[in-house]
């Protein structure tokens, strides 16, 4: 079973996400938080394979509590709640160590399918403003030489792997392009996140726009 947690500040919402994912046969809601601050206490106590985390919250918010569990829950992959339009802060989530992020009004079916990528370490990220984001915000004021020499290190075949995740790619895809097993792509990808001392996939997936390897520099 994936043990999840949601976190909004508002009841009704945090009761229509449980009651959307608690209709997956290997899901179980078993923590709920109205703050920031609760919602990382709660990943600490327990043992939490996804945290929904609003990003607006009174009283600690998503992206504070992002960094906390990060620090202190490693293993428990965060995926924040967006409104659209709110890119800015989306950017300073993935830079806490959020593992991604999903618009509020994402269908029932894609958020039970967001929870189970989360849950196997593969990226969420809504795709309406995906693009926007990275190429808008991430990459803006980039210190590309320090992006560049966090990936000095890299093998030729690491940098591919590292510059397909910076389009979005999942795993199999990734392999699908290299001609590789997912699991190798998946061996490549931890040794990458070591690496460059990226917390996750996402953080090098913006690594690697901020180095320009997706412009071929």
């Amino acid at each position: 079973m994936i043990r999840a947690l949601v976190a909004d500040d508002e009841a009704l919402m945090r009761t229509g996400i449980r009651l959307i994912l608690e209709n997956a046969d290997d899901i179980d809601v078993v923590a709920e938080a109205g703050n920031g601050r609760e919602a990382a206490e709660a990943c600490r106590a327990q043992d939490i394979d996804v945290a929904l985390l609003d990003i607006k919250m009174p009283g600690g918010d998503g992206i504070a509590a992002a960094e906390d569990i990060a620090r202190l829950s490693p293993r428990t992959s965060v995926v924040m709640l967006t409104a659209f339009g709110e890119e800015a802060s989306v950017t300073r989530a993935l830079r806490a160590g959020a593992s991604g992020f999903l618009l509020k009004d994402t269908g029932p079916a894609e958020l039970i399918h967001a929870v189970r990528l989360a849950a196997r370490g593969e990226p969420v990220l809504a795709p309406r403003i995906t693009r926007r984001l990275l190429e808008q915000h991430v990459t803006s004021g980039r210190d590309t030489e320090a992006a560049l020499r966090r990936t000095e290190e890299l093998t030729p075949a690491e940098r591919d792997v590292l510059r397909l995740l910076g389009t979005g790619l999942s795993n199999a895809e990734i392999a699908d392009r290299l001609y590789l097993s997912a699991g190798t792509v998946k061996a490549h990808i931890s040794r990458i996140l070591t690496r460059t001392g990226c917390a996750n996939r996402v953080q090098a997936a913006v690594l690697a726009h901020d180095a320009g390897l997706l412009t071929g520099r």
